[in-house]
């Protein structure tokens, strides 16, 4: 099974939520960047997940918001915007906090759920696993998986450890 088709099962994903989300972005030349695990496994070993993190330029959070309410469920929270569509169980979550803006000029196409997306750099991707980490009002277990990413992503370059906080180094294996 491809990895496109694999990723819509676990998801079920039977409204090609995915893909109509992905469309609307490009028919309206919003940019933006995919931050958070899926980030992770466009660098690493993949790990199934039902979510997807995006970063969109600041300047086009206002569009993007009033594009999705017309097509998409769309709850505001403090940091994010989740998104989500009636016949899936794909989460997608986009980023309000201003510290992801930047990511989406750095973002690069990777290949990843079998499609080419534009996927913040590597340094990035760990930037934003260190702030959910040491993000204390986070769940536990969101805070161990996020652990656990970050430990992904330093076996696949070592060198970023350097960039890794005291607090957040002593909780690696």
């Amino acid at each position: 099974m491809r990895a496109l088709a694999f990723w819509k099962t676990v998801t079920v994903d039977r409204t090609d939520f995915l893909d109509r989300l992905i469309a609307l972005l490009t028919d309206h030349s919003i940019r933006y960047c995919v931050v958070g695990g899926q980030a992770v496994n466009a660098y690493g070993e993949p790990v199934v997940s039902l979510d997807l993190d995006l970063a969109i330029a600041v300047d086009q959070l206002a569009q993007v918001e009033t594009l999705l309410r017309q097509v998409f469920r769309v709850e505001r929270f403090p940091h994010s915007l989740n998104v989500s569509a009636s016949g899936s169980d794909l989460r997608v979550q986009i980023q309000t906090d201003p510290r992801y803006a930047a990511f989406v000029d750095h973002a690069t196409l990777r290949d990843l759920l079998g499609l080419r997306l534009p996927v913040a750099r590597l340094e990035d991707v760990l930037k934003g696993k260190v702030w959910a980490v040491m993000d204390a009002s986070r769940r536990p277990s969101k805070r161990q998986k996020d652990l656990a990413d970050i430990a992904r992503l330093v076996e696949v370059s070592p060198s970023l450890r350097q960039q890794l906080p005291d607090e957040v180094l002593t909780k690696l294996v």
